[in-house]
């Protein structure tokens, strides 16, 4: 029997090394990725007329050095680089390219804003560079057909206009709607899902509509036109400049309709409270993600790890901002799928294990919402809860609607 020992020793010693050499071969990389780090990139507008949305970005890269101060991911730290693209198409299309040929990164993270994605995503598609998590809601940067690496984060605009439509429906089925839509494809999908949410009531019901670009200075005029349509109803599909004049306007002229603003422009600090706290009140809106400065969420767990995390890494951060709910969420949800791509971090298994999200919630979102995904569903999150501005907070009301979109 002892002469079989030296072969039995070699025989576990081989397979030893058989389990390590696999254990080895199991960790793949493709550029931005390493034993030590993964780079992530971002695209923001910390200057231009989008300005206000640019502490998203501020809060993402603090959430990623608070990951970092805990070890990072499967031990790797984490590299935020972040550009301004002042909301310029152009200037985003410069920052990509920066992004993907010098800085090398793994991904295009949360980049911002409808046109800036929407001149980024075929270079980044043939680039095979994942454009995850969106910071726009246009339809089709959930098209997993035509734009395979390329996913949304936040409800489509299309789901916004569907759950406007069924809430009118069900609350003023005789509405007279006017909209002011920004011309582009936030404005334009919110309008076509709230046509197709109305279905044949649309024509009776939505009696104007006027588009505006966003390098207007002002926006008056058009609120004129509309108050001259007759409608009762006023749904602002803004961006926030506009957003606050167009509340202005609304009250300066006297109207009263039911007012209903767009969720991308909902934020209390850089919406409301500029265009003015009292004329605010009773605005409509609808969101997937909790109020922060709301005190009802003050036993919230995962609210009181938002809130501590703002103690420590953004104390100048206003809670009451939505975009810096938004920015802790999304950051949230890119670590959660970086955790589940394990060793694997090529670009392509980042974009699977993006579309295998189930059930996840990140610490922000309202109870009931959730974000799933799936090879065929690039729409993280469809669902949203009507809100009424009241004193200084939203108040939250009605149960959780879904918006789903016909892909």
């Amino acid at each position: 029997m002892p002469a079989f020992r030296p072969r039995t020793i070699s025989l576990a010693a081989a397979l030893s090394l058989a389990c390590a050499g696999h254990a080895l071969a199991q960790k793949q990389y493709d550029p931005g990725a390493s034993d030590n780090e993964i780079k992530i990139g971002n695209i923001m507008p910390y200057s231009g007329p989008a300005s206000a949305y640019g502490i998203a970005g501020i809060i993402e890269a603090a959430y990623f050095r608070m990951i970092n101060d805990q070890g990072g991911i499967n031990g790797r730290k984490i590299s935020f680089i972040s550009y301004d693209d002042a909301y310029n198409p152009s200037k985003a299309v410069e920052q990509a390219r920066k992004l993907v040929e010098s800085d090398e990164v793994l991904v295009v993270f949360n980049p911002l804003g409808t046109p800036s994605n929407a001149a980024i995503q075929k270079y980044l598609n043939i680039k095979k560079v994942p454009q995850l998590f969106v910071a726009a809601g246009a339809t089709y940067f959930g098209n997993h057909k035509a734009f395979p690496w390329t996913m949304a984060w936040q409800p489509p605009y299309e789901s916004e206009g569907r759950i406007y439509a069924k809430y009118l429906l069900n609350e003023k089925p005789d509405a007279k709607i006017a909209v002011l839509y920004q011309n582009d494809d936030l404005g334009k999908d919110v309008l076509k899902g709230l046509k197709d949410g109305l279905g044949d009531k649309a024509s009776a019901m939505l009696v104007a509509a006027e588009s505006y670009e966003v390098t207007e200075p002002t926006i008056d005029s058009h609120v004129i036109n509309l108050k001259a349509s007759g409608a009762d109803t006023f749904i602002s599909v803004t961006t926030p400049k506009s957003a606050v004049q167009s509340i202005r306007k609304v009250a300066e002229l006297g109207w009263k309709p039911l007012y209903i603003q767009g969720y991308a422009s909902a934020s209390i600090s850089s919406v409301l409270k500029p265009a003015g706290q009292e004329i605010s009140q009773g605005i409509l809106s609808a969101y997937y993600a909790k109020d922060g400065s709301d005190p009802q969420w003050d036993n919230d767990p995962g609210m009181q790890r938002f809130y501590a995390f703002l103690a420590k890494y953004a104390p100048d951060a206003r809670r009451n901002d939505i975009s810096v709910v938004y920015g802790y969420g999304a950051a949230q949800t890119m670590v959660q799928v970086l955790k589940q791509a394990g060793d694997d971090l090529t670009r392509a298994n980042v974009m699977k294990q993006a579309a295998s999200l189930k059930d996840f919630a990140p610490d922000t979102m309202l109870p009931g919402v959730k974000l799933n995904t799936s090879a065929t569903d690039f729409y993280p999150i469809e669902q949203l809860q009507m809100m009424r501005f009241k004193g200084d907070k939203w108040e939250l009301f009605g149960p959780v609607i879904s918006g789903e979109i016909n892909r």
